[in-house]
């Protein structure tokens, strides 16, 4: 069986968290649970016919008081930038984020997430982000945690991209 490691990573608050809870578990909490450092959780695929465990870091969310620590990242297969797109300003911390990854671990597979999309009547990301987003060659996908909407879609699309 191949392992591969996920980092989850974005600004605070984002749904990384429940992202992994969707994907691993099926299941979504209106409660709001912050991360302090990082949770581990693991599933099991058959991806391609390929028995894959993938071990999914989810690091806390990053803001003004708390910078993550690029370290959680050592080992990584590759990470999944998590976007709330009813904050645009976290478009631009997964910016920051991907750059500061880059420069510690290398050039491995991503993909963001855009997540709240159960919220689309609040969007603030426009077609000039996903345009900057397709400029810049990154892979995304819009998703919801708490409906479930593209999650395990987002997920399958990395662990392929690792494959």
């Amino acid at each position: 069986m191949l392992q591969k490691k996920i980092c989850m990573i974005g600004a605070f608050a984002t749904g990384k968290t429940s992202l992994v809870s969707q994907f691993v578990h099926g299941i979504y909490s209106d409660k709001y649970q912050t991360t302090v450092g990082v949770k581990i959780d693991k599933k099991s695929l058959i991806l391609d016919d390929q028995d894959l465990k993938i071990i999914l870091w989810d690091i806390h969310g990053e803001d003004e008081f708390q910078k993550i620590r690029m370290s959680y990242l050592r080992g990584s297969s590759g990470y999944i930038l998590v976007v709330d797109g009813t904050r645009r300003d976290t478009l631009g911390t997964s910016f920051q984020l991907q750059k500061r990854v880059e420069e510690t671990i290398g050039k491995v597979p991503f993909i963001t997430i855009l997540n709240k999309y159960d919220l689309s009547h609040d969007w603030e990301l426009g077609n000039e982000d996903l345009e900057e987003l397709s400029a810049r060659e990154w892979q995304y996908c819009l998703s919801s945690a708490k409906t479930g909407l593209g999650v395990e879609e987002c997920f399958l699309k990395l662990a392929r991209m690792m494959l």
